[in-house]
């Protein structure tokens, strides 16, 4: 590499210092961000859970042919739900999803299993296009504007189209989910079959289960309910993840910033001296030069 003058070098410094204030700044939004999405996270996890519990209880206790979503069968053609988020700049969070995902998802057709995929998050669409699968939906800019049970009723519904009339066998969701703020872990979760195992402690509590007015149309409503919830608690999760990722990697790009200020700051002081140098050799020897000639 070429040599670097002192202007030069101070230049770079002023780039880097640059950087370190938009890092900065995109750490501080991703706080307020996070802040917000907790909030809106903790407000999801506790109805998620009981709905999920609900169904799991529905599903020890009913006649499972009441409804075709308790339905059973070999797991031979199976749905992905990927969730990604539409934005980089933050660390391995995108990338971790989808690593898991081509791992599971090339397990799968290996043992001869059909897999199509459900994308949500711009970068699980980008990516997944490129490669040989088969997309039913593909979803961008989803946190901007989508955030909503509009919308995940929307992906809900195919996804129980395709399993009523079995296109699919099993529907899983793929994402990440906060664990703390400065973690968060990639998870697969089962959608369909329900498949509860049946806890002979609550055996008496399942018992007292009274459904009215008629258990056709309230399974219907608990299992629509259960799969749009679930998706929106996917996706919630996800964004929570995201800001806590982002707020981390800019904060890391904000010290390697300081860092690198303070390496160039020495080879700039370094450069510096040794112009200064230079120029009071040159200042000597014309001197020398000058008594000489006299």
């Amino acid at each position: 590499m070429a040599k670097l003058s002192p202007r030069e070098i101070k230049r770079k410094i002023q780039g880097i210092k640059n950087t370190q204030r938009i890092t900065k700044a995109m750490k501080a939004v991703s706080a307020a961000k996070l802040v917000k999405a907790k909030n809106k996270l903790n407000a999801t996890r506790p109805y998620s859970e009981k709905l999920y519990d609900l169904v799991n209880d529905l599903g020890s206790f009913v006649d499972r042919t009441l409804h075709p979503l308790l339905d059973i069968r070999e797991e031979k053609s199976i749905d992905y739900i990927i969730i990604t988020a539409d934005r980089g700049l933050a660390g391995a969070f995108n990338s971790s999803v989808i690593k898991t995902a081509l791992k599971d998802i090339e397990r799968l057709i290996q043992e001869g299993k059909k897999v199509s995929l459900i994308l949500i998050g711009r970068k699980a669409v980008q990516f997944f296009r490129r490669l040989n699968y088969e997309i039913v939906e593909a979803h961008e800019d989803v946190y901007r504007d989508n955030l909503n049970l509009r919308f995940t009723s929307q992906v809900g519904s195919t996804i129980i189209r395709r399993y009523v009339e079995k296109q699919s066998d099993a529907v899983y969701m793929i994402n990440n989910e906060l664990i703390t703020t400065a973690k968060y872990e990639t998870k697969i979760r089962k959608l369909f079959p329900i498949d509860p195992e049946l806890n002979l402690e609550k055996f008496d509590e399942l018992t007292r289960y009274n459904i009215e007015p008629l258990t056709e149309v309230v399974l219907d409503g608990v299992l629509r309910q259960y799969t749009d919830f679930q998706i929106y608690r996917g996706l919630v999760e996800s964004n929570t993840a995201e800001h806590a990722a982002r707020m981390l990697a800019m904060d890391n790009a904000t010290r390697n910033a300081g860092e690198a200020i303070k390496r160039w700051t020495v080879i700039f002081n370094k450069a510096r001296q040794e112009s200064i140098t230079n120029e009071l050799i040159d200042i000597v020897n014309a001197a020398k030069a000058l008594k000489e000639k006299e």
